[in-house]
């Protein structure tokens, strides 16, 4: 089934991100970070969840109320600096493959492949919870744009109400479509204001997450103040080194795309890393 539904995602143009997990480790009382790529059955899974999710978005496009997870496609730039990203960590990507083509070519074993895919996070910016209620004529009116850039179809949170708030509205409207029936207000009033709620809370959920992984890059670089290392300018200010799989914060003026050297200048808690470019 997940293979199947892969290739159908494919023939749409649509690309998926089989995001790893990120653990802390520790071996002869020294911490370090890994990742984890997800396992093809884990993928599998995800793609009864997709499905699922595309199929109540075209119920509720279909009824004219609901709430839809929309996404821009990934910009020309973001792409560019993915590519970045994958020459720092010694990727292999060929200027005639597409994102897609990448994905296909990758060992999902190797801790390499699980560092950019945390990095490909950064093509899939962007997404809103859209709601809307055409059918009655009120003032959410169908957004502009329904598609979720990265699958290339109208998709909707419905498979996980338990720990996501908007899913347990969705689904409601989608069960009262196709049973006949009329959408319960309790579910019609949140229309205005689940899309602010959710934004907000996922907003917060990588603030933390951030800063757990910043507390954790501190207590593994720290003891390396002052060495060098090396790695790939993303950007003016930021450089992906090689190891360990850390986007760096950097002072200077860094060159995208090329090889830096770079010494660790500070690693303190609550203020992160700063390295100071060499060459």
């Amino acid at each position: 089934f997940g293979q199947r539904r892969r290739a159908a995602l494919r023939k749409l143009g649509a690309v998926t991100l089989p995001r790893p997990s990120q653990e802390t480790v520790v071996e002869d009382g020294k911490v370090s970070l890994e990742f984890r790529a997800s396992l093809d059955v884990e993928d599998d899974n995800a793609q009864v969840s997709l499905l699922t999710g595309m199929a109540a978005a075209r119920c509720m496009l279909g009824a004219g109320v609901g709430v839809l997870r929309t996404m821009p496609a990934a910009s020309p730039e973001a792409l560019q600096r993915l590519r970045r990203q994958a020459a720092a960590l010694g990727m292999e990507w060929p200027d005639a493959w597409t994102y897609a083509d990448m994905l296909d070519h990758l060992d999902p074993g190797a801790p390499r492949t699980a560092a950019f895919l945390t990095e490909a996070g950064a093509l899939f910016r962007g997404a809103r919870w859209e709601a809307f209620d055409s059918a009655r004529g009120g003032p959410l009116a169908l957004p502009a744009n329904t598609t979720h850039g990265a699958l290339a179809a109208p998709y909707a949170h419905v498979t996980a109400p338990l720990r996501r708030l908007v899913d347990r509205y969705d689904a409601e409207i989608c069960l009262a479509v196709c049973a006949g029936r009329e959408v319960p207000a309790w579910a019609l009033e949140a229309l205005p204001w689940i899309g602010d709620v959710m934004a907000a809370g996922v907003g917060r959920s990588q603030r933390v997450d951030t800063a757990c992984v910043d507390a954790v890059e501190v207590a593994m670089l720290a003891p390396h103040v002052g060495e060098i290392f090396e790695g790939v300018g993303l950007d003016a200010q930021t450089v992906q080194l090689h190891e360990p799989a850390v986007v760096a914060r950097c002072a200077g003026s860094v060159e995208p795309g090329r090889r830096h050297r770079v010494r660790l200048v500070s690693a303190q808690p609550g203020k992160g890393t700063l390295f100071a470019l060499v060459d």
